[in-house]
């Protein structure tokens, strides 16, 4: 078993890409996420599933298709024990996806990306969800829009290694009113 992890690990280091995103087979760097983006034609939907509040203070990526939350924000339900909001899922998730494709011209055998703030709260288990539904090409960004918080040091916790923002990839602080999520729209 340490062997296999070792070479897991030192293939992520040959070829530039996270143990994690190896491990995953639904994992995909931001990079590899920008150049299908970036592709004449692509046939891939790549949606931001963070609560739209989120993006208003974290920042936004124009590379996304569109803004269709995974989890919303219940504001009538604090936390005490986790000092939050709770977090209910979009109930119209799946069809506002299907939605999503069929605006661009794809169907279900499309790869969808998602992403989230740090891929594992709701990156990785809204495209698990989606496979679950048929999805089968679901996937999302590892790391996410905002990547990890440093564990140590005088920079512990903010979120300055990896992910959308930290490997210089395009986004702005402002999202674009085009594609960002509203309800009932």
């Amino acid at each position: 078993m340490k062997k296999l992890l070792s070479s897991v690990l030192l293939s992520a280091a040959l070829f530039g890409g996270s143990a994690q995103a190896l491990a995953n087979e639904i994992g995909i760097t931001p990079q590899a996420t920008y150049q299908l983006t970036q592709q004449p034609e692509n046939k891939v939907l790549f949606i931001d599933v963070r609560d739209p509040v989120e993006i208003m203070f974290i920042g936004f990526s124009d590379a996304v298709d569109q803004n269709i939350p995974y989890l919303m924000v219940d504001r009538n339900e604090w936390q005490e024990e986790q000092q939050r909001f709770r977090m209910e899922r979009n109930p119209d998730f799946v069809s506002q996806v299907e939605a999503a494709l069929a605006a661009k011209g794809l169907d279900k055998d499309a790869t969808i990306i998602t992403m989230c703030r740090s891929g594992s709260e709701r990156g990785l288990p809204s495209a698990e969800f989606l496979r679950e539904h048929g999805f089968k090409n679901a996937r999302y960004v590892v790391d996410g829009f905002q990547g990890s918080s440093i564990k140590e040091g005088e920079q512990k916790g903010f979120r300055t290694q990896n992910g959308w923002q930290n490997s210089n990839l395009p986004w702005q602080s402002k999202a674009n009113s085009d594609k960002i999520y509203r309800s009932g729209k």
